[in-house]
């Protein structure tokens, strides 16, 4: 069965300068290849065969990196957005969309099995899939706690909070097009909320592997480094 992949590539990278000044964001070597070579060759694995990549700024040097896809051994072609439409507004530039599709942003690192997921949400016929991954943030304050009256009633030194998070990698069904308006600035953060709206809510998968966005400067060093250490855990060439 063929599958298909639809890669977000087409943001500025803002959190990343000075760094994406001369390229973009999903150009960032991890090790000696870019994170969206990465992908690229994890979804090829994974029995994905055709990918478009939405592209907008500096699409010109992403195409010429990547071209048709043939050096993976995968058809690559494009969306070209020529104004920012976030993350689930370029969907309506593609007219040839499967019945099911992957759609993830060009900045992840993660182990996660993309096959399962995709599996997982054909058999449930589910409208929209997130995978989601469990994060900690540590608070740097001492947080109080007050009563009505303003007097303190507990305290929490630099307490830690946890989440569930996307993780920027989705499995869709055809469907959601219908709710996405044309040419109109829409995100991911708008799409669940109108299904949510519809009483069709997307289903969560939760993953317990690895999972970094490496669009920040930090989370980008943390990522080269576990690439390095890791490289087997990521691709199995």
């Amino acid at each position: 069965m063929s599958k298909r992949a639809i890669i977000l590539a087409g943001g500025k990278g803002t959190r990343l300068y000075p760094y994406t000044w001369v390229l973009p964001k999903p150009l960032m070597p991890i090790g000696e290849m870019p994170i969206l070579e990465v992908i690229i060759k994890q979804l090829v694995a994974s029995g994905f065969d055709h990918i478009t990549l939405a592209v907008n700024h500096m699409a010109e040097i992403i195409k010429a990196f990547f071209g048709d896809g043939a050096k993976w051994g995968i058809r690559i072609d494009y969306s070209l957005e020529d104004k920012p439409l976030s993350t689930m507004a370029p969907l309506r530039l593609i007219q040839d969309l499967p019945e099911n599709f992957l759609i993830m942003n060009g900045d992840v690192l993660t182990d996660l099995d993309y096959s399962n997921l995709y599996e997982f949400h054909v058999k449930g016929k589910n409208i929209f899939t997130i995978s989601s991954y469990n994060r900690s943030q540590l608070n740097d304050y001492g947080v109080l706690e007050v009563d009505g009256d303003r007097k303190l009633n507990g305290f929490r030194e630099k307490p830690i909070t946890y989440f569930e998070v996307s993780m920027g990698v989705y499995i869709a069904n055809r469907k959601i097009i219908d709710t996405i308006p044309e040419n109109t600035f829409y995100g991911f953060d708008h799409l669940m909320l109108d299904l949510i709206k519809q009483n069709t809510p997307a289903s969560v998968v939760a993953h317990s592997g690895y999972w970094l966005d490496i669009g920040r400067a930090d989370d980008y060093h943390i990522a080269i480094e576990k690439f390095e250490k890791e490289r087997k855990s990521f691709l199995k060439d």
